[in-house]
C-alpha cells in the first residue's frame, strides 16, 4: 500500500494490482496500519481510499481463503476489523473509485464517509454466485442501500454502473472518469475547512441510533451542542467568521493566518 499526505489529507492507496487489489490478509494489515497513523498524527484531516491499477478492489483474495481452508479458518475476521478501523475512524473517510469493486470491496466503499466514483465504474455483490453470502460487508451496506435495491443485488449477483451505484446509496457521487480527480479535490477542500474536533464530533452524531423519546433526545443534544460552542475550536470559529478571516485550523493548513472568509 501506498501513503502519501499533502495539505491535511493522507491518501492510502490499495496498491496490489496482481490480484486486482483484494483484500488479502498483508493488504489489509498495512491499511489498518495506515488508518491507525493517520488518526495519530494531528496535522491529518481527512483519509482518502484511492488505488491503482483498473479494479479499486475484487473483493476477498480466493487464492488465500483457498489455502487457509486446511485449518479450518478463513481471513474473513480481519476483513471486519478494517471496516470497523474505517467506519469508526474519526477523521472524515472518502473512497475514490475508478475501477471495478466486487464482494468485499463494496464493504470498503459503504463504510467511508463519501465515496465518489466513476460513472463507468462497475459494482456487484457475487458472494452468491460462489456460494457464500455478503456477510460481514452487511454491517456497513446495509444501512446504505435502499432496501428493494439491497434485496436485487444481493440476490441475483448483477453488476450495476456508478450512476446506479449514486442512485441507490452506495456512493455519494458519480462523476465522469476524466472529472474524478477534480470531484475528489473538492471534496477534500471542502473536508478540511472543518474544525478536527467538530469533524469527529460530527461523524458520531452520524452514527447515533433513532432515538425512543425525543424529549429526552433533543436536551442531550442541547447540551452537546452548547460545549461545542463554548470549546476552544467553537470559539475560534465564530470570532474567525464575525472578522471575516480563515479560522486557525485552515490558515494552519497554508502555513499562516490568511484572509478570507472562515
Amino acid at each position: 500500500m501506498r501513503v502519501a499526505t499533502a495539505r491535511g489529507v493522507t491518501t492510502l492507496t490499495l496498491d496490489s494490482p496482481h490480484n486486482r487489489n483484494a483484500l488479502s490478509t498483508p493488504l489489509m494489515t498495512e491499511l489498518l496500519a495506515g488508518l491507525a497513523a493517520a488518526v495519530a498524527d494531528d496535522a491529518v484531516r481527512a483519509v482518502v481510499l484511492d488505488h491503482t491499477g483498473p479494479v479499486f478492489c475484487s473483493g476477498a483474495d480466493l487464492k488465500e481463503t483457498a489455502a487457509a481452508y486446511a485449518s479450518g479458518s478463513v481471513p474473513a475476521g480481519m476483513l471486519g476489523d478494517v471496516l470497523v478501523a474505517v467506519r469508526e475512524c474519526p477523521k472524515p473517510v472518502l473512497a475514490k473509485v475508478a475501477g471495478p469493486a466486487r464482494a468485499g470491496g463494496l464493504g470498503l466503499i459503504a463504510a467511508a464517509d463519501l465515496a465518489v466514483c466513476a460513472e463507468e465504474a462497475t459494482f456487484a455483490f457475487t458472494e452468491v454466485r460462489i456460494g457464500v453470502i455478503p456477510a460481514v460487508i452487511s454491517a456497513t451496506v446495509l444501512p446504505r442501500l435502499h432496501p428493494r435495491a439491497a434485496a436485487e443485488l444481493y440476490l441475483t449477483g448483477d453488476s450495476f454502473d456508478g450512476r446506479r451505484a449514486a442512485e441507490i446509496g452506495l456512493v455519494t457521487a458519480a462523476v465522469p472518469a476524466d472529472g474524478l480527480d477534480a470531484a475528489v479535490a473538492r471534496y477534500c477542500d471542502s473536508l478540511v475547512r472543518g474544525a478536527p474536533r467538530a469533524l469527529a464530533g460530527a461523524k458520531e452524531l452520524l452514527r447515533r441510533p433513532a432515538a425512543t423519546d425525543l424529549r429526552a433526545e433533543i436536551a442531550e443534544l442541547a447540551t452537546l451542542s452548547t460545549g461545542y460552542f463554548l470549546s476552544d475550536e467553537g470559539r475560534e470559529g465564530v470570532l474567525a467568521f464575525r472578522e471575516k478571516r480563515l479560522a486557525g485550523w485552515v490558515a494552519a493548513l497554508d502555513g499562516g493566518p490568511g484572509e478570507g472568509a472562515s
